[in-house]
């Protein structure tokens, strides 16, 4: 078998099981281990696998651009919007992360709600300056331009001082074996702190990233209080999050 033909099988073996382990492809196949290993780093250099221990798991396609992000799977991301805004309750203080699915739940907000939104992302502040009761605390810092948000020393500063209700978390990957990941590191530490700052943790997932992997985790998935998904998900991708003891919502 061509390299190209073995690389093909691999990537139609983790769409078709959603995993990947390389001592069971290798002896299916005839060859070394080493040999799929070797694909699977090819692979994983060109993104279009996550590699985890012994094997690989499909790579998270929610890690294009911001402006290529905003304009797919609108609808989807207003309906978990629309979920989510209702999860809110009047006096909360909650912080929006950044990410275009969160920019639709700020603009599903109840016109009559009042509760303090803390975001690190500019394009959510600018959302919410239309709102007539919420307040909105920005966060400052470095901004990461592909998800809009604030990082770094001055971002980590100011969220160390808050505490919220509510987080509502963005991210390009759930996994049960990788948790919750994203594409950069340093998003990450500042996800993991927000979190670590917040009575509860939910995520708004578009199916894509169920059962996907990023580089790098956030949080493990039992960390994570709710996801908020969209309807028809199968089963057997929301069991190990139940199991996990995740509170599974459909929008």
């Amino acid at each position: 078998m061509l390299t190209s033909e073995r690389k093909a099988l691999i990537l139609q073996v983790l769409r078709r099981d959603g995993r990947l382990v390389a001592k069971d492809f290798s002896q299916q196949l005839g060859v070394s281990e080493d040999t799929v290993r070797r694909d699977l780093r090819e692979l994983a250099a060109e993104g279009r696998l996550q590699r985890v221990h012994g094997g690989a798991l499909p790579s998270s396609p929610a890690v294009v651009d911001f402006g290529t992000r905003e304009r797919s799977g609108l609808s989807i991301k207003e309906s978990l919007g629309r979920a989510a805004a209702r999860m809110i309750q009047p006096g909360q203080i909650v912080f929006l992360d950044g990410g275009t699915t969160n920019v639709q739940l700020a603009r599903q907000l109840p016109p009559d709600l009042k509760a303090v939104i803390v975001t690190h992302s500019p394009s959510i502040a600018v959302e919410l300056a239309r709102h007539p009761m919420v307040e909105v605390e920005l966060v400052g810092g470095r901004l990461f331009k592909h998800s809009i948000v604030a990082v770094g020393a001055t971002s980590v500063e100011a969220i160390s001082r808050i505490r919220v209700d509510l987080f509502f978390m963005g991210a390009t990957g759930i996994h049960t074996e990788t948790g919750v990941t994203t594409g950069d590191r340093e998003e990450a530490a500042i996800k993991r702190l927000i979190a670590r700052q917040a009575a509860e943790t939910i995520v708004l997932a578009t199916r894509e990233k169920l059962g996907a992997a990023s580089p790098y985790q956030v949080v493990p998935v039992v960390e994570i209080s709710t996801i908020v998904m969209e309807p028809g998900v199968p089963s057997d991708m929301t069991d190990p999050l139940t199991a996990a003891g995740v509170t599974v919502i459909e929008a």
